[in-house]
């Protein structure tokens, strides 16, 4: 059962690679150069294997387990996106990290 929670906490990080990777992407001029940049196509690639490993990880964990699990990347991204980018990040964004987190905690007890 281990492996398909490591395939499910591999899979958010990976997808919250790929959004940060996709945000740096964004300062492109046009669409079309946007979708061509290396960290866009990256930050896409990283979102393909996010869903491949939370495939793996569906195949033992309950769907209503590990999609909630997978909110756990709106918090992370959301602290990111401030210290990265420079994204606004006070005490509503804080509250919502609070809840987003004490709900994954108390969905995963068994």
């Amino acid at each position: 059962m281990t492996v398909y929670y490591v395939a499910l906490g591999i899979g958010i990080l990976a997808g919250i690679a790929g959004q940060m990777l996709l945000k740096a992407g964004a300062d492109a001029p046009d669409f079309v150069s946007q979708l061509l940049r290396p960290s866009t196509l990256c930050g896409l690639a990283l979102y393909g294997s996010a869903a491949f490993l939370y495939i793996i990880a569906l195949r033992k964990i309950p769907v209503s387990v590990a999609f909630p699990s997978v909110s756990l990347s709106y918090a992370i991204v959301a602290v990111l996106g401030h210290f990265l980018f420079g994204e606004s990040f006070g005490i509503k964004q804080i509250g919502g990290i609070v809840l987003i987190m004490g709900g994954v905690v108390l969905i995963n007890q068994h």
